[in-house]
């Protein structure tokens, strides 16, 4: 195995921690051991146990791999389109952008592909003989516990899964050069390419995009109502993905109206076509600016997404967030916008003294300062409002959910009196408090 991976020049830089390179790397030393021992090539018993040991843990590894991206049938062979499809190098991002283009590389990508295929049905028979374990026979052959979408990474495991078998079909390496590299034109590569929402952070001084792997699979059709604001919301987003000109929105109202369900629905709606989403807080607004360089070049569109969005007068993160959406000397660029939530319809509290244009104690000119603070509206092209529904409209929305989840009720009256009731005592007339009285219900049956 360490010969072929060896050989490998496309592929040749993967990380250290990778499952292959570290099982490629224990092979080799137990060959090395066998000639060093000079016993006709015969490991002994203690380096055998050491051998096995280490091999159980790669095993271990390849499991836990497994659990998190819902790995099945052939464990080895997924890891290994997994490989593939999260090595990010010139090769991998170009075809992301364009697909196989015509190129001397794309030989030394054949013949990495050709390794690949090896590696793919690697007979391992040899050394399970030799250590008496049957491991990779297992991994091989595995059928794997069903368990709920939400305790893995959906979105990953069913790329990875049918690469896989594409691969494992493939009759040569040029077969497999158009199953990867369309591969990568359809879904990318790299985190990136294989997870839908992102957050932001920072370890040991460098900024690094951690992928959400289990996000909420929550569509527009979930929320009863706002039908003007989805449409709204439908409609800049599609102009975006279409690569046409769109705007960065602010999803302004009252405590949940579905200002928040709307934005990760958007996501769901147009993840296919190459929507991404980054969920970043206030506190990491200065990153903005890195944030940007590292998306703005990758063949996704991006929306930078800032839930729950607002700031007291003595806060001075909104500056960083008006100079990235329009005002600073690099131009935003046009894979990326910026959806925004807020309970405040100007993001910034305003107080009486910002109604002062004369304060002995603070700035001369308090209407400039507030000015300059509320500017930061002005920046989204599109403003949505998402208002508490009326309490016709709060019924109707109780009385869809209700059908929705199958409720059994006596009659339409007893539902909407009930209702009534509920919203009285847990937050009073919005789409959140209706589904939270649906959900005592479903759970009272």
């Amino acid at each position: 195995m360490y010969r072929l991976i060896s050989k490998l020049s496309v592929y040749k830089n993967l990380e250290e921690d990778n499952i292959l390179v570290k099982l490629s790397g224990i092979l080799f030393e137990i060959d090395y051991h066998k000639k060093d021992n000079r016993q006709e090539e015969r490991l002994n018993g203690i380096d055998k146990d050491m051998f096995t040991s280490r091999i159980y843990t790669l095993i271990n590894e390849l499991l836990d791999v497994s659990t998190i991206y819902g790995f099945d049938q052939n464990l080895w062979q997924n890891y290994l389109a997994y490989t593939l499809a999260s090595t990010e190098n010139p090769f991998t991002i170009t075809c992301e952008k364009a697909g196989a283009r015509q190129g001397t590389v794309n030989r030394f990508a054949k013949a990495d592909f050709k390794i690949f295929l090896e590696l793919f049905h690697y007979d391992f028979s040899g050394i399970e003989e030799e250590l008496g374990i049957n491991c990779f026979s297992i991994i091989t052959d595995y059928k794997a516990i069903e368990k709920s979408s939400g305790r893995y990474n959906k979105s990953v495991s069913e790329k990875v899964r049918i690469l896989s078998a594409n691969i494992a079909s493939a009759k040569d390496e040029d077969e497999v050069f158009q199953v990867v590299t369309n591969f990568y034109k359809d879904y990318g590569v790299g985190k990136l390419g294989l997870n839908k929402a992102f957050r932001l952070s920072r370890e040991d001084g460098k900024l690094e995009l951690v992928p959400i792997t289990n996000t909420v699979d929550v569509r527009l059709s979930n929320l009863v109502g706002y039908e003007l604001q989805k449409q709204k919301l439908i409609d800049n987003t599609r102009a975006f993905v279409e690569g046409k000109k769109a705007n960065n929105v602010l999803l302004f109202g009252d405590s949940g109206t579905g200002k928040s369900t709307s934005v990760k629905a958007i996501l769901n709606e147009y993840y296919d076509k190459g929507l991404r989403m980054i969920e970043i807080y206030k506190h990491q607004f200065e990153d903005l600016s890195t944030l940007i360089s590292i998306i703005k070049n990758r063949n996704y569109k991006f929306i930078i997404y800032m839930d729950d969005l607002s700031f007291e007068d003595f806060e001075i993160e909104y500056k960083y967030l008006k100079a990235v959406i329009e005002g600073g000397l690099e131009n935003k660029p046009d894979n990326v916008l910026i959806y925004a939530t807020s309970n405040r319809r100007h993001l910034i509290r305003e107080t009486w003294k910002d109604r002062s244009d004369m304060e002995i104690d603070g700035d001369i000119h308090r209407s400039d300062t507030m000015e300059e603070k509320l500017s930061l509206v002005d920046r989204f092209g599109i403003t949505i409002n998402f208002s508490s529904p009326s309490q016709k409209e709060y019924l109707e929305i109780v009385k869809q959910l209700a059908i929705r989840q199958s409720i059994r009720i006596s009659s339409e009256e007893e539902l909407f009196a009930e209702a009534r009731k509920w919203e009285l005592h847990h937050g009073g007339l919005s789409g959140r408090t209706a589904q939270q009285f649906i959900n005592y219900l479903a759970g009272k049956d």
